[in-house]
């Protein structure tokens, strides 16, 4: 696996901890995030849950999902919103179902982080991925 993109609506939220988090976990691959519909900034409640685990997002911003980033990757995860998303194959995609934490307290979006950080251990010993 060379390549894995996290999509969400947005990409303010739930796909950018998921870059974050990946981009720190997984040293060979390449890692990218984009939404539907993106947010003009990543929400301040995604960056202070990340910096609390020591996790830098300098560098990351809401992208649009296109045609190339898919095409790219050899893993697309989406966050929940599989069915608004028309762009990504069937056949290299995932889905993690998770709530969107937006417009919700600090602490849900802790819990997202962490489910996240989860799934992508989970991820990590499914696919060998270093």
């Amino acid at each position: 696996m060379k390549s894995i993109l996290f999509v969400c609506i947005e990409n303010a939220c739930r796909s950018q901890m998921a870059e974050a988090i990946a981009k720190n976990i997984f040293k060979n691959i390449e890692v990218n995030s984009a939404g539907l519909n993106i947010s003009k900034k990543i929400n301040p409640n995604t960056i202070k849950v990340m910096n609390e685990i020591g996790i830098d997002m300098k560098g990351q911003y809401p992208k649009i999902l296109t045609k190339e980033l898919v095409e790219k990757a050899d893993l697309i995860v989406t966050m929940g919103c599989i069915k608004q998303c028309p762009l990504t194959p069937k056949q290299k995609t995932i889905n993690w179902n998770l709530e969107d934490p937006s417009g919700k307290d600090l602490d849900f979006f802790r819990k997202t982080r962490d489910k996240i950080f989860q799934l992508l251990h989970e991820l990590k010993g499914k696919y060998n991925i270093e």
